[in-house]
């Protein structure tokens, strides 16, 4: 039977937002982890806030829309509290009712402020960190760092010149003409008047340049898991400054490793991690100038020196795959100098299968009626015919 189109709206639901939501759906172990994270920072919430006037959007309901917005990649706060005010999804998450009014972009925006003032988004990362850690997903031996350019929320036509104390009055005050036409523009000499901490920069040779500051991320190289990131001014040496920064709380715990692109293979960077006993797995720089990894960090291994020496007898030294040496019996083929056994195809082949060697054929070797296999030579190549049937000459 065929359901008619009622237009009529229910007035009452009896169907929550919890009850909409799928129990196999990957908000719902975040939202538990969330959850134990905000009732650790609650003392941290009470400090912010005063005990009379009027009450502002919950600390609680703010960072998990923030949270919304990096998961979904929401490209601004105000497409954010458009999408709260009709997806069941992020009501439930945020902790909103199908009934409770949606809070203002400007109001949130500056209740958001208020939070990276207390720093509070630097607590709530130590404590996701801290959770990771106890559940033995971080490695303490082996990280990776790297920077990108996170492009700032100010367009080029802001990019002024610093002595420029009046400018001239835009013809279009909306969306004023700016012509950058045979002047020489940098960050020295000009500077942005909607961010002032910006810096006109670019990820490479042919790419565009525009402003921008530079993130800068740690990574343990066992899951994958940010440990530490900051953000800083986009300045040649930003990367490298910053990386030796990071590093420095995990280093002293004995020696570790820090992996990272060939922008950081400098003698300065390198020296720096030597200091602090980090091991630089650095991509060496191919042109324009010389490495700065010259030398290894570590002496030769005992795996090294074990196998660098030959036992007396003539027999090479085989290493098992744990690291130490393996039962050491006869040699089935001498080899030329320590664990210098030169793999040679043809040489190790025998048989109905085997190939020619250089210089000759090798047949199938006959048998007896005995069994026995009888002695023969490997014969000579026979040299190609020419055009009429006769043998060429060999040179």
């Amino acid at each position: 039977m065929r359901g008619d189109d009622l237009r009529q709206d229910i007035l009452f639901s009896y169907l929550s937002p919890e009850a909409r939501v799928p129990q196999n759906h990957p908000l719902r172990p975040i939202r538990q982890l969330v959850d134990r994270i905000l009732a650790a920072l609650s003392p941290a919430f009470a400090r912010l806030y005063a005990r009379t006037g009027r009450p502002s959007v919950p600390p609680e309901q703010l960072l998990r829309a923030l949270l919304l917005q990096v998961l979904y990649t929401i490209r601004s706060e105000r497409l954010l509290i458009e999408q709260l005010d009709y997806n069941l999804l992020f009501r439930w998450f945020v902790g909103l009712s199908l009934d409770d009014p949606v809070w203002d972009a400007t109001t949130f925006t500056k209740n958001r402020q208020r939070l990276l003032d207390g720093e509070i988004a630097q607590r709530f990362f130590e404590q996701v960190r801290a959770e990771a850690a106890a559940r033995g997903l971080l490695s303490d031996e082996h990280f990776t760092v790297d920077s990108t350019l996170l492009e700032a929320w100010a367009s080029l036509k802001s990019f002024r010149r610093r002595d420029q104390d009046r400018p001239s009055p835009p013809d279009d005050p909306g969306n004023p003409t700016v012509d950058f036409r045979g002047e020489r523009c940098s960050n020295a000499t000009h500077a942005s008047t909607t961010a002032p901490e910006a810096r006109l920069a670019r990820r490479g040779d042919g790419r565009e340049a525009h402003l921008a500051y530079q993130g800068h991320v740690l990574m343990e190289n066992r899951h994958g898991l940010v440990v530490a990131a900051c953000v800083t001014a986009a300045t040649g040496t930003a990367e490298r400054e910053a990386a030796v920064a990071l590093v420095q709380p995990v280093a002293g715990r004995g020696r570790i490793t820090l992996g990272a692109d060939k922008s950081y293979d400098t003698a300065a960077f390198v020296a720096a991690l030597r200091r602090l006993e980090v091991t630089p797995h650095v991509a060496q720089q191919t042109r324009g100038r010389a490495s700065a990894i010259r030398r290894p960090d570590h002496p030769p291994s005992r795996l090294r020196r074990q196998s660098a020496e030959t036992p007396p007898g003539g027999r090479d030294l085989r290493l098992a795959e744990d690291g130490g040496a393996a039962p050491q019996g006869p040699a089935p083929r001498k080899s030329q100098g320590p664990l210098a056994l030169r793999l040679r195809r043809r040489d190790l082949q025998s048989g109905p299968h085997a190939q020619p060697r250089r210089g000759g054929r090798m047949r199938r070797t006959p048998k007896g009626t005995d069994g026995q296999e009888l002695q023969t030579t490997p014969q000579k190549p026979r040299s190609k015919p020419g055009r009429r049937g006769m043998p060429t000459p060999r040179r």
